[in-house]
């Protein structure tokens, strides 16, 4: 299983979605995860011992839906999509730093990252399982969990739309310096991901590199139900 999720990984365009980062700070893969994977991952959602902690968003003003955090040990599909996620973005992270004229570098494997966010206190895992309802909806907001923090991530979407759901779609806005925010809608099949920006992104002028801050949701939940798995690099506090 992990074989095959590492293989779609590497078919993937990665120049292409590089580009379209660089672009739009939100690229669409490929499907990574097959139909009968994306139901295994759902069917965890009542298995408590899967999982560290539940947010019912309204209770703190993050929307309506729930998610819930993956407990250690990951279940060995994420373990995998995480493991083999990690190097293909972390070339795009580090060629972001160098824009920013940061001096640090991601490492290039995901297990020496997480280790500098354990030694940093970062010790709890961050991948998460989102459900929404009818009527559910995820406020924009960043995931940032502590001072160690991979400036990419991913959201798989695990149920079928048109199908399983209507509406809930996934929303990227951008707050450009002095300009009114742009908003990106990016549409997704079932086991197709979106990879974003955390935080912001470089972007070129004519006084040189400036970061855009970006923040991502999801809008209203018409009818049905929406499953996501969500993909966070770094670990949190």
């Amino acid at each position: 299983m992990q074989g095959d999720i590492a293989a779609r990984i590497a078919a993937q365009d990665w120049p292409a979605l590089a580009a379209t980062l660089d672009a739009h700070g939100a690229a669409a893969t490929g499907p990574l995860l097959t139909a009968e994977q994306c139901l295994a991952l759902r069917g965890l959602w009542p298995e408590a011992a899967a999982f560290r902690s539940r947010v019912v968003m309204a209770r703190h003003g993050f929307g309506r839906g729930e998610y819930q955090y993956f407990a250690h040990p990951l279940p060995p599909v994420i373990a995998a999509l995480r493991q083999a996620l990690y190097p293909r973005l972390a070339e795009v992270a580090n060629a972001w730093a160098a824009s920013f004229g940061e001096a640090r570098r991601f490492p290039a494997e995901h297990a020496a990252f997480l280790a500098t966010c354990h030694a940093a206190g970062q010790l709890r895992p961050t991948p998460l399982l989102l459900r929404y309802g009818p009527g559910d909806w995820n406020a924009l907001h960043q995931d940032l969990y502590g001072e160690q923090v991979f400036p990419l991530q991913v959201a798989i979407l695990l149920s079928e739309p048109g199908r399983e759901f209507t509406g809930g779609a996934f929303v990227l806005t951008e707050q450009r310096p002095r300009m009114q925010s742009r908003a990106e809608v990016v549409p997704l099949c079932q086991g197709q991901a979106v990879v974003f920006a955390v935080n912001r992104r470089p972007v070129r002028g004519a006084r040189g590199t400036y970061g855009v801050t970006l923040r991502h949701g999801v809008s209203r939940l018409h009818d049905g139900e929406r499953f996501t798995l969500g993909i966070i690099f770094h670990d949190a506090t």
